[in-house]
């Protein structure tokens, strides 16, 4: 503003100050990070992060030789000569630091210049009236002694500004311009507040009239908790009649003025103007005050001012200021005996205020409006409560530590943050609020109060009229339009009228009219209210200070979530982490990255350890549902069984008897609410921490956005998939597994305690199962780990299979099982357990369609490589195989070419190995439809028809893509597509297409003309009880048929014409040992007669077609007859012999009577069918 001559009262003292402050902070910010710097240079032993020149052993006395001449240059000294070298990068990389030595100077230069105006203008000083000017005046004083004592506390700066100037002398010829004055004033400042005592002499009077304004505000707010308490201070609810009042004060800017800021003003003002504590009781009493509240003070950030020591030290050179030492230990005493508690009771009292006030304010968010003055107050009253605990805690000076641990700290913060919540959520209400306040009261009075005024230049009236008209033409429309407000300039104008009228010969001087001065600060307080409650919560609630006490806060941290009560508040310290970008400064933009960092890696590293906790209570609790699920087995059951057998029985128990089992469920039965178990302990922490997680969607932090939710995800589905590979309890070692069955059980409760997640946090539960569930169908999950999926398959490949393998367990058809056959040495498990159709299903549940897929390709590669040895042997025996393919109608030519071939027992037991692995495939399909059946009944069923109806004209590609849809749900298929699959690869480039058929070919020739050498091992009998054979050769019919179906595809051949020929030498082969007179070799004839039935029984084309042609049935009903002890002729029509169906091979006695007549000599049969059969004639089916 233009004001004609230039007048004491137009020397601009609001710019300045204003421009000074923030420079100022720039300043400390920068002098700050050098400092810091000097402190990692020492610290670290890393040379690299230290310059050369200053680290270099040989340039050591160089370095030292400066520092001790300082500020005297002597460039021609000999100590000198090693630096020549350097000259160039000591220029480049101290520049930036001795630029900001200088910078500082520039500084100090203004702040006296602007210092010696104010007093020069005779400036009138009042905190209540003339806030701003009078705040930042202490501002700017405080801020100038700041930064003087940390730059004294700069170890490296005479040796940083002594060598700059030594290399820009050796490169320019000169010494630098600034350097004389830069030097001196370092020199100078070696002590600093005893330079600036002496410095602040003239201006003495303006300081203390500052600072004795304080009188009004300072010891009102600097109160115990029981007077807060009596005050019913920060309450909306003590007086319900006047919750809707405007919260009111003649003050209100210094109603949430930092208690931490007015202590250093007086500390640190009174130091500088001691001479005032002499002669002013008011000075003296504030000063008692400030010293007996805190044993340090906050210069910047982590730096502290042991307040006590400093002031001693200061006043012990000061003649007849024996009086104020003996005040200032009395002082440190009470400080140090009461200071502690007094703050821990505050911040109680807080706790409890803040949580009434956010939850009222949550509740009417319209009071907002009326009581914003108490939510600023309360921010400010809080922070300087943790700021205080924070600086203290780190500077203990007294044995015991009681009173600066602090578990509850985070309740207060919580609080804190949930109120700057409600604050920016609902700003718009109070927007609405104020601008109808300013409007329609605050406009009135101040226009009333103008027109009151006896006094009023033009200038001074211009300014109050702009006020009131831009007051007035506020109104609600533009809250509800969406319209930005500025009212900065009005602040400032406001700002540069209390300077203009605050100096001695303003025409309106404030100091007569204070009516004025309160009642404008209480405007401004009404416009901050509309365009800056961001800034507001800054200046209030900004706890960015933590920032520098990480171990502190790290500490703070892991004690809240040690103490369950406290659990549900940890989330204050990822919301901290957004605070810490507003510490920074544009003055120093390189610290930026470096607190933006640690900004990412502490609210990081916290929601990781909260997700952590909770996860780690989730996995107890799932524990404990596994042990519960566990009682519920099956198993468990026998011994209660047997007790209720033996009560009902009467049998005796014992003296004092067997004490009863606890049934499953008892844990649910309370007999008194007091009583709390485990599980109630672990769901009330998870309750309490899950609060927290699910209190923000998401943080912002440095333009990174953080989920919690999706921190306990992550873990929730790492730790999901850990528990069910545990819960495996897979043994390498001894090859232990746990049961399908009991596995699916324990799941099952994992999974009904994760579902319970949801109830807490909102989190989508159904993907944690869909990602975890479905790696675990997969050979590795996502981490490269082994699942359920290649444990369970390994156990059964490398372990049951290789255990049926080696005879020790075989495959009962009845049963739909493996079974354990006794042995010398007994299995560690028994396989019936594991191969059950109950336990294949649970398997099935488990795997999946996925997992049973690849269970299946692991049981194929086994296959082929089985099928590969065959074909080997094949090749071997090819000349003779290819013989006897053409020969089996003459006997002798047979018996001849039989005995020169190789390896016949290998191909038996090959193929056996193939049908157990078959056998075991079909339990795991017809457990996987059934599985589906129940899930998908539908999906099932149009599967079903799909395959039901291939019409025998489409193409083999076709028919494949549906048996491998149909294989995949767990159907039968008349050809495997798996096996296919498998043995398609065994391709080989240097054998032609026509020799791959031939060998496969061969192949069955050898299995045919082998069959009769299973008659002779013990091992082969038949029994009607399992319907198969002890040494699992019944599993040959499966081989067979799968073999042929899979081979005879690849090759393009016709699998039923192999057929008839495998069968065609099969019943030749083995109807010839009926000749056979030696009963080793025959014992089990007839048992391995049966394998031709089982052969049709397993085919999927044409049934009984190809062995009609072949064989006899009624020799096929005496095998089974002889094998059962017991003939049983089944009439069929036209008087055919039919095999007896399962529930007739077996018959009572009486039975046995009945048809003793009917018997047959089966060797009178082995020779009549020969002698036909070698004529080509069919037999004569009629009964002889």
């Amino acid at each position: 503003m233009s004001r004609g001559v230039m007048q004491p009262s137009q020397q601009k003292l609001a710019e300045k100050l204003t421009i000074l402050n923030d420079r100022g902070i720039g300043m400390l910010t920068r002098v700050y990070n050098i400092k810091k710097q000097g402190q990692v240079w020492k610290a670290c032993g890393d040379p690299k992060a230290k310059p050369s020149y200053l680290v270099d052993k040989n340039l050591e006395s160089a370095v030292k030789f400066i520092v001790r001449k300082f500020p005297t240059v002597e460039t021609r000294n000999n100590n000198l000569a090693q630096l020549q070298k350097e000259k160039s990068e000591i220029l480049k990389n101290l520049a930036l630091y001795y630029f900001t030595f200088v910078d500082v100077m520039e500084f100090k230069d203004h702040v006296c210049e602007l210092l010696n105006t104010i007093d020069a203008c005779q400036v009138f000083f009042d905190i209540t009236v003339n806030f701003d000017l009078t705040k930042n005046y202490l501002d700017l004083v405080v801020t100038y002694t700041t930064l003087m004592t940390v730059l004294s506390r700069i170890e490296e700066r005479k040796a940083i500004i002594g060598l700059y100037n030594y290399a820009h002398e050796m490169t320019h010829g000169a010494s630098d311009r600034e350097y004389p004055r830069l030097g001196q004033m370092i020199v100078d400042y070696e002590n600093p507040l005893k330079k600036m005592m002496e410095e602040f002499v003239p201006h003495g009077k303006s300081l203390s009239d500052a600072l004795i304004s304080l009188q009004m505000v300072y010891p009102r707010r600097n109160l115990s908790a029981d007077q807060w308490r009596n005050a019913q201070l920060l309450s909306l609810i003590s007086a319900p009649s006047t919750m809707l009042n405007p919260a009111q004060s003649d003050t209100m800017p210094c109603e949430y003025l930092s208690l931490d800021t007015m202590e250093k003003w007086i500390v640190f003002g009174f130091i500088l103007c001691h001479g005032v504590l002499n002669s002013d009781a008011a000075a003296l009493s504030l000063w008692k005050l400030a010293l007996q509240s805190s044993t340090c003070l906050c210069l910047f950030r982590d730096e502290v001012f042991h307040i006590h020591k400093a002031a001693e030290d200061l006043f012990v050179n000061i003649r007849g200021y024996n009086k104020r030492i003996n005040d200032i230990r009395e002082c440190k005493e009470q400080a140090l005996s009461h200071a502690g508690s007094m703050h821990r009771e505050r911040r109680k009292f807080l706790r409890s205020a803040l949580k009434e006030l956010a939850t009222v304010l949550a509740d009417q968010p319209g009071l907002l409006g009326p009581k914003a003055l108490f939510v600023f107050m309360a921010l400010s009253f809080a922070r300087d409560e943790i700021i205080w605990l924070l600086r203290h805690a780190d500077n203990i000076q007294k044995k015991s530590t009681d009173d600066f641990i602090d578990k509850h700290i985070a309740e207060l913060i919580f609080y804190m943050e949930e109120l700057r919540a409600h604050v920016r959520k609902y700003g718009p209400v109070m927007q609405r609020y104020y601008v109808q306040y300013l409007s329609g009261f605050d406009a009135v009075v101040l226009n009333e109060l103008v027109q009151n005024l006896s006094v009023c230049p033009e200038d001074e009236s211009i300014i109050m009229s702009s006020f009131v008209n831009t007051m007035t033409s506020l109104s609600v429309k533009q809250v509800e339009d969406g319209e930005v407000f500025d009212f900065r300039g009005m602040r400032l104008d406001w700002f540069r009228l209390q300077a203009y009228t605050s100096v001695s010969k303003a025409s309106l001087g404030i100091a007569d009219h204070k009516e004025l001065g309160k009642m404008m600060n209480t405007i401004i307080f009404h416009t901050k209210m509309v365009d800056s409650l961001v800034e507001m919560l800054v200046e209030t609630s900004d706890l960015s200070i933590f920032c520098f006490y990480s171990r502190a806060f790290e500490k703070m941290f892991q004690q809240c979530l040690e103490l369950p009560s406290q659990s549900r508040h940890s989330i204050c310290f990822p919301l901290l982490c957004t605070h810490f970008m507003s510490c920074t400064h544009e003055l120093c933009p390189e610290e930026r990255h470096h607190i933006g960092d640690r900004s990412l890696s502490l609210c990081n590293m916290f929601l990781d350890e909260m997700a952590k906790q909770a996860r780690n209570l989730i996995t107890d609790i799932c524990t404990e549902q596994c042990t519960l699920s566990d009682q519920l087995l099956p198993k468990h059951c026998a011994k209660t069984i047997s007790q209720a057998v033996n009560k009902k029985s009467k049998k005796a128990t014992g003296k004092k008897g067997e004490p009863e089992r606890e049934k499953p469920g008892v844990e649910s039965m309370r007999k008194n609410r007091l009583l709390v178990t485990n599980l109630d302990k672990l769901h009330t922490a998870l309750s309490e921490l899950c609060f927290s997680i699910n209190y923000v969607p998401n943080l912002a932090v440095w333009e990174h956005t953080f989920t919690p939710r999706e921190y306990l995800t992550s873990h929730l589905e790492i730790r999901f998939t850990k528990s069910i590979v545990g819960m495996t309890m897979y043994n390498q070692a001894t090859q232990e597994i746990a049961k399908p069955s009991e596995l699916l059980t324990s799941v099952r409760a994992y999974m009904t305690v994760l579902q319970s997640i949801e109830n807490y946090v909102t989190i989508d539960i159904t993907r944690v199962f869909n990602n975890v569930l479905l790696q675990q169908t997969q050979h590795l999950d996502s981490h490269g780990e082994p699942t359920i999926t290649s444990l369970y398959t390994n156990w059964y490949l490398e372990t049951l299979l290789r255990q049926v393998s080696n005879g020790h367990i075989a495959y009962f058809p009845a049963m739909k099982a493996f079974v354990n056959l006794p042995t010398e040495n007994e299995l560690t498990f028994n396989a019936e357990e594991y191969s059950d159709i109950s336990e294949m299903r649970s398997l099935s549940e488990l795997l999946g369609p996925y997992g049973m897929k690849f269970l299946s390709e692991s049981l194929m590669w086994h296959i082929s490589s089985q099928v590969a040895e065959l074909k080997k042997l094949v090749v071997e025996n090819m000349e003779v195989l290819t013989q006897m393919r053409t020969s089996f109608d003459k006997p002798e030519h047979m018996a001849a070419l039989f005995k020169k071939l190789t390896s016949v027992d290998s191909v038996l037991k090959r193929m056996t190995i193939i049908g157990v692995i078959l056998s075991f495939r079909s339990l795991a399909q017809e457990a996987l439809r059934d599985v589906l059946s129940c899930h998908i009944p539908f999906l099932v069923s149009s599967v079903e028809d799909f395959k039901d109806h291939i019409p025998r004209e489409t193409d083999m590609k076709v028919a494949m893509n549906v048996y491998e849809l149909s294989s995949a749900a767990g159907l039968p298929c008349e050809i495997d597509p798996a096996l296919v699959v498998a043995l398609s690869s065994q391709k080989s480039e240097n054998i032609s297409p026509e020799e791959e058929y031939k060998i496969a070919c061969l192949l069955m020739v050898f299995v045919a003309v082998s069959l009769p050498t299973l008659a002779s091992n013990v091992m082969s009998q038949y029994s009607p009880a399992i319907e198969g054979h002890c040494n699992n050769i019944h599993c040959l019919a499966k081989a067979i048929n799968q073999i042929a179906a899979a081979l005879f595809t690849i090759h393009k051949g016709s699998i039923e014409d192999r057929l008839k020929e495998f069968l065609a030498l099969a019943s030749s082969s083995l109807l010839k040992i009926g000749q056979e007179t030696d009963k080793m070799t025959t014992r089990n004839r007839e048992s391995v007669y049966l394998l031709l039935d089982m052969v049709t029984e397993h085919t999927h084309t044409h049934k009984h077609t190809p062995f009609i042609t072949c064989v006899c049935n009624c020799v096929l009903l005496c095998c089974r007859s002889d094998c059962a002890g017991v003939s049983v002729p089944h009439h069929g029509p036209a008087g055919v012999l039919l095999p007896l169906r399962p529930a007739e091979k077996r018959l009572p006695r009486r039975l046995q009577t009945e048809h003793q007549r009917q018997r047959v000599d089966t060797h009178t049969l082995h020779t009549h069918y020969t002698h036909t059969h070698s004529r080509h004639t069919l037999p004569d089916y009629t009964i002889i």
